[in-house]
């Protein structure tokens, strides 16, 4: 890869063509986050347990083999039908004598690009206008942050897996010019063109921090240590001495995961402590690899208007600061109106959330990933631990988002469930500390099945706060469909569509005894609860820009309005306790309730236990 531009010449440049954006697109402002991210609802899709549009396609043992896997895959591996319960060992996984945990790593569903596209007027009658992408580039793993391509879409999710290898092997990896489109590249920009079609924006995953073992730069650095052009992208320890019949070399594994080879971080200044920011940067030629990737899914052929909207990036942490001022600055040249949102999660597992504030600005990120206002949410809403009163809960979230710049709270990805953590029911409905021994793998009494039906409407509630509170809503996909899951792998159970026969779930399968088995399939009411809330925050704009002022806030119940400038309000309160109470409104008239549709007059509205209301002045 050859460096162009020295670091200084293409720090001006950048900074030369933001100010040039600024200027053609006088509605961009780089003081707060793109405007169409305080407006959105995020769906976030793992497409390999979306939906299979194409069995033609599906992964083989040569696309998903990996040379540092703890087991290799069976000769007899075959795809798992997508309605087999989820607790059942497959007949090649069963053969191995290891766990269903240990097999799971190599299950896969089929699960594509075509998928997607197939529901499209399901997103769209869902609500969606955003959708957030887990990594699309081609990698062997179910989960793709070990890329053997970056910029490439996986060759399973396209049409032609077998056609788009030789694509592949045809280019020079240090050379982007020779870089072709393969046929699930074409289908992912099509896929993209699509939705925006419909209004939905689309960002991506990526993990600048590493790579898996299958990338070029890594198979080329193996092959020839201290000789290849390669050997400063990674954290390599030790080169293999070639006098010696040992082989000596060894190098830094995210996490000690030696599938994910880190790329070297240099100029780090000061001590670099986990869960806080330290300077430096990423070394200069993969970062201009990146660059590159980033330029292509951005603006594929030089057009924007066709690229996608932004990225989602992966243990953001873990990288310096310097390279992601650098990032930002880059990706803004491109695309001004572009949404960078950020991973930041534990400082300190797992009690200690990280601090955002020095991530959140003008310089870094748009926004992150705000596990901050789910989890004191879970706390009053589910009784989870840790657990807070209504007072507890408004101290903890005016806390929260006093750690973000004004203009950016509106813009946060607001999540509660996603890939790395239970879903939202399994969640409320074990009330231990929050993804602390979540999963029947680590505590047997973790329930994994169908919640009670108390769960399902401490949800609701919860819902009703999430559509209405500050930031932008986010889904796991398969949350609206009533799904359950307990903490990885469980929560990547394949979607339950509506039409589908499922298997019953083994339920205690990890305990002595008798199974008890659940019937798992689409819960119409989950889903019409969540279209209902997309739509009321949709309808309200107040919901998205106005400002939130708590007026009461006791024991079980929370009263919050959101006010905008236009004088829009909307009130919500809850009552998670078992006693009705009566809520003094702030206004006095005519009012709806936007949950029931029931209208009313007065200055008071009793709130039975367990409910919420949205009250909005007629």
């Amino acid at each position: 890869m050859k460096i162009r531009t020295c670091p200084l010449i293409a720090a001006i440049l950048l900074m030369a063509i933001i100010i040039s954006c600024k200027t053609k697109n006088a509605d961009i402002n780089l003081s707060s986050p793109p405007e169409w991210s305080k407006n959105v609802i995020w769906y976030q899709i793992f497409v390999e347990r979306f939906n299979n549009g194409d069995l033609s396609n599906d992964p083989t043992i040569q696309t998903i083999s990996t040379p540092t896997a703890s087991f290799p895959v069976p000769e007899d591996w075959a795809i798992t039908p997508w309605t087999s319960d989820w607790y059942t060992q497959e007949p090649w996984a069963a053969k191995t004598g290891l766990g269903l945990r240990e097999t799971m790593q190599h299950r896969r569903y089929g699960g594509d690009l075509q998928g997607v596209l197939d529901k499209l007027d399901y997103l769209t009658d869902l609500g969606i206008t955003a959708i957030y992408f887990n990594p699309l580039n081609d990698a062997p793993s179910l989960h793709k942050y070990d890329a053997r391509h970056y910029h490439h879409i996986d060759v399973n999710f396209g049409p032609d897996p077998q056609g788009d290898l030789k694509i592949i092997a045809s280019e020079d990896f240090s050379e982007p010019s020779t870089w072709k489109w393969t046929s699930a590249d074409k289908l992912f920009l099509k896929l993209v063109e699509e939705l925006h079609a419909r209004n939905i924006r689309v960002i991506v995953d990526f993990s600048w921090n590493h790579t898996g073992v299958l990338f070029p730069a890594w198979r080329d650095l193996i092959k020839n240590q201290q000789n290849s052009e390669y050997k400063n992208w990674y954290e390599v320890i030790s080169w293999d001495d070639l006098e010696t019949p040992e082989n000596e070399f060894s190098y830094k594994g995210w996490l000690n995961i030696m599938s994910l080879p880190e790329l070297r971080k240099i100029n780090v200044i000061g001590e670099r402590k986990h869960g806080f920011p330290f300077e430096g940067n990423i070394d200069e030629g993969a970062k201009e690899h990146i660059y590159e990737v980033t330029k292509r899914w951005l603006a594929p052929n030089g057009e924007v208007e066709k690229g996608i909207d932004g990225f989602r990036l992966d243990v953001a942490e873990q990288i310096p600061m310097g390279f992601w001022r650098d990032y930002h600055a880059f990706v803004k040249s491109i695309n001004p109106a572009a949404y960078l949102v950020g991973e930041i999660w534990y400082q300190k597992w797992p009690d200690d959330f990280m601090n955002p504030s020095p991530y959140i600005n003008d310089s870094i990120f748009d926004a992150v990933m705000f596990y901050h206002a789910y989890r004191p949410a879970r706390g009053f809403f589910a009784e989870g631990i840790p657990q807070f009163d209504a007072a507890g809960l408004a101290a903890r979230l005016s806390e929260e988002w006093s750690s973000v710049p004004e203009p950016f709270r509106f813009g946060l990805m607001n999540v509660n469930a996603t890939h790395d953590t239970p879903r939202l029911l399994s969640c409320f409905a074990n009330k231990g500390k929050y993804k602390y021994k979540a999963s029947p793998y680590e505590d047997t009494a973790y329930m994994s099945g169908r919640p009670d039906e108390e769960t399902y409407q401490r949800v609701k509630l919860y819902l009703a706060h999430q559509y209405s509170s500050i930031g932008s809503p986010h889904i796991w996909n398969g949350d609206e469909f009533g799904m359950w899951g307990c903490d990885d792998p469980d929560e990547r159970k394949p979607l339950w569509w509506s039409g589908f026969d499922f298997d019953d779930e083994t339920r205690t399968n990890l305990k002595p005894g008798t199974p008890q088995l659940d019937k798992v399939g689409f819960n119409k009411d989950m889903f019409e609860y969540y279209k209902k809330m997309i739509a009321i925050r949709k309808e309200n704009p107040v919901l998205s820009n106005g400002r939130i002022e708590f007026t009461y806030a006791k024991g079980n119940v929370l009263v919050y309005k959101r006010i905008n400038d236009s004088k829009q309000m909307i009130l919500a309160a809850f009552n998670t306790g078992t006693a009705e109470v009566k809520i003094e409104l702030t206004f006095k008239g005519d009012y709806t309730e936007l949950l029931t549709g029931i209208k009313g007059s007065g200055n008071t509205v009793v709130l039975r236990p367990m409910t919420a209301a949205l009250i909005k002045p007629d």
